[in-house]
């Protein structure tokens, strides 16, 4: 008498994780990480009575000079004619990668705009485990290669008018109001000196009456969160986490990268501390390191974040 046999049923589940692993990483590598997003928000941030401000912010590109779909999609975001670009670091992916941030951002020059550098605009990238992440922030885990950033700090300077916030400040003039901009150096490299700020404004002179104070950091650490909000700044923008890159869909980010709390490891939230409260918005970035070519559940970005006057 023949007998039917039928499969296991811990191997039917086993292959139904295989199979959703599989389309996982299928989506992940070869999709969505070329679905670029503009994400769009409204903060109350600048003085009672200003006008709106258009703030385009871009961060983490990590470069390579064959990307060509993330160039031509930065190079499109000219279109949204904002009044400011804040640039918060790692522009750079690849030894050559300054030949595609040319092409992506060239068509924003004459905007006015800040940057900082992350660690990846100094520093190329080098191959990691992953699963590192999870143990906290990252190490350097051998020497990497040097970048050119002096021909990075010449384009953004030089050919698109930017302004360096490297443990720096300055004072520009935005759709017609005057603005004060504060920003440090990778905090995630402990490249930033927060103690070089309050100079580095009093060398300003004295605020214009109405003027607001933006903070602008790469690695959105606390400690350097705190030191803005310290300062009186009215407003802070961070990048580096990357969202998460891998996120759990309905959850969020697992890793961050640095110590800013996992819920606000991408998007506009809010930061408290010595009782003010502040809008924070940390970029997901619109690139990742070429060794980890992959976005789940976290789409690469830009953001439009339109700040309008707080209320009275």
């Amino acid at each position: 008498m023949s007998r039917t046999g039928s499969a296991h049923p811990a191997l039917i589940a086993l292959g139904a994780v295989g199979a959703a692993g599989v389309a996982a990483t299928v989506w992940g590598v070869g999709i969505e990480r070329y679905l670029f997003t503009v994400r769009e928000a409204v903060a109350p941030a600048l003085t009672p009575g200003s006008s709106p401000i258009r703030v385009l912010h871009i961060s983490d590109a990590h470069m390579a000079p064959w990307q060509h779909r993330k160039q031509e999609w930065l190079a499109s975001l000219a279109d949204l004619k904002p009044d400011l670009i804040i640039n918060t670091g790692d522009n750079l992916g690849h030894k050559d990668g300054l030949v595609g941030i040319r092409r992506a951002l060239a068509p924003l020059a004459g905007i006015p705009g800040v940057f900082v550098h992350g660690s990846n605009d100094v520093l190329g990238p080098a191959p990691r485990n992953p699963l590192r992440y999870f143990a906290g922030p990252s190490k350097v885990v051998r020497e990497p290669v040097a970048l050119d950033t002096d021909a990075l700090d010449a384009f953004f300077t030089d050919e698109l008018g930017w302004h360096g916030l490297n443990n720096a400040a300055t004072r520009l003039q935005v759709a017609g109001a005057s603005i004060d901009f504060i920003g440090v150096d990778d905090a995630h490299r402990d490249w930033d000196a927060l103690d070089a700020l309050p100079d580095a404004l009093q060398a300003l002179g004295e605020r214009p009456a109405g003027s607001s104070l933006i903070g602008v950091t790469h690695a959105p650490y606390q400690r350097v969160l705190n030191g803005f909000i310290e300062l009186g700044a009215d407003a802070v923008f961070g990048g580096h986490t990357h969202g998460g890159q891998v996120c759990l869909p309905g959850y969020g980010a697992l890793v961050a990268n640095c110590d800013i709390p996992l819920k606000q490891a991408k998007g506009l939230s809010t930061w408290t501390h010595g009782g003010r409260t502040v809008p924070l918005n940390v970029s997901a970035g619109c690139g990742h390191s070429i060794y980890a070519p992959v976005r789940f559940a976290c789409r690469p970005e830009a953001t439009l974040l339109t700040l309008t006057a707080r209320a009275a």
